[in-house]
């Protein structure tokens, strides 16, 4: 069964801010699906299993940008 997670990004602007943590996040190991709304920086991910927030805050972080 998939897990889904909401996440809080700061600092996306545009469509290319949402490109860049979209694929960030997508290598990290058992994610599925990754959606970003930039107007309101929430970034669902759905994956196979619980995502260590430590590594997605590092592929956040990564893409230049921070969680909340």
């Amino acid at each position: 069964m998939s897990e889904t997670t909401t996440y809080t990004v700061t600092g996306m602007t545009c469509g290319h801010c949402a490109a860049s943590v979209t694929e960030e996040i997508s290598e990290l190991a058992g994610v599925e699906d990754v959606a970003v709304v930039v107007e309101t920086g929430a970034v669902t991910v759905t994956s196979a299993a619980p995502l260590d927030p430590a590594a997605v805050q590092a592929a956040v972080e990564e893409a230049g940008y921070a969680l909340a």
